[in-house]
């Protein structure tokens, strides 16, 4: 049996859209988690779906899976995707101008 367990994630790219304050609060608290923002994201999203019961009980429900999507999914080619991210050191953490940048 091995001593490890490496899980192997599949990111993507989406765009979302943010108020300046937010933007700068998300890079602020990356700077002092000495985290990338998307990092302080994934996790901030992961905790909150988890915490919430309503959502949680919506989510077994039929509605929950017919959905209109509305976040924009940027699709990667297949030799792209399959490729892991590359990690950047924990303190290079993205500016504020990089991550507001991307505005669509």
């Amino acid at each position: 049996m091995p001593l490890l367990e490496v899980v192997q994630t599949r990111y993507i790219s989406a765009s979302v859209r943010l108020t300046d304050a937010t933007a700068l609060q998300l890079d602020q608290y990356a700077a002092f988690i000495r985290a990338s923002a998307d990092e302080v994201m994934e996790q901030a999203l992961t905790y909150v779906f988890s915490k919430d019961r309503d959502f949680q009980e919506f989510l077994k429900s039929p509605e929950a899976q017919r959905i209109t999507p509305t976040l924009r999914v940027r699709r990667v080619p297949a030799i792209e995707a399959a490729e892991p991210p590359q990690r950047k050191p924990a303190s290079g953490v993205e500016s504020g101008d990089s991550v507001r940048g991307s505005k669509a």
